[in-house]
């Protein structure tokens, strides 16, 4: 059979492939399986987990055709933002690049968060940088919490006061 209405037939041929028990639906271990960086690194389980529970409407933990064709899309559209942060072509984006991609993102971060940020989501080596996947997820969180910062900072002055307990709702209702 064809792809059905409405999905790429590039996309329904790989959700056929990726579809590893024939099931009709996509795990996060399947996506994992399917998703590599540029060094083949295959995709962590966090990045999925996010990725499947954004696309995943029925809160069943997996995706249907349309769900993995709406995730190939919004892959695409961060792995070409990748690209163009990735300013020496080498696959993974350094300090240098993620304090300049924070920027061009509308962010005021310190280099101290981004060196933070890379010392929890980059490989371990002499010069540590982020592969796509751990870009994705760190693009997704900060948005989601930047969002969750927003709707307690009515007069958009940066600065919030909460009890810790708004606090932790804040991070269960955005990050978990």
């Amino acid at each position: 059979g064809g792809a059905p209405p409405g999905v790429d037939p590039e996309a329904f041929s790989w959700f056929q492939a990726v579809d590893a028990d024939h099931s009709g639906y996509i795990s996060v271990k399947e996506l994992k399986q399917a998703l590599v960086n540029s060094n083949w690194s295959t995709f962590n389980d966090e990045t999925c987990l996010l990725m499947i529970n954004m696309f995943d409407k029925t809160r069943s933990g997996r995706i249907d055709v349309y769900g993995f064709s709406a995730l190939l899309r919004f892959i695409q559209q961060w792995r070409n933002l990748f690209q163009q942060y990735d300013r020496d072509q080498s696959g993974s984006i350094s300090f240098s690049e993620l304090q300049q991609a924070f920027s061009q993102m509308g962010y005021n971060l310190s280099p101290q968060f981004s060196q933070l940020l890379l010392a929890r989501y980059a490989q371990r080596s002499s010069n540590p940088s982020i592969q796509l996947d751990r870009f994705i997820q760190i693009c997704m969180q900060l948005q989601s919490v930047t969002d969750a910062f927003r709707e307690k900072d009515t007069g958009l002055v940066g600065n919030v006061r909460l009890s810790y307990e708004d606090f932790l709702t804040m991070v269960v209702t955005h990050m978990m």
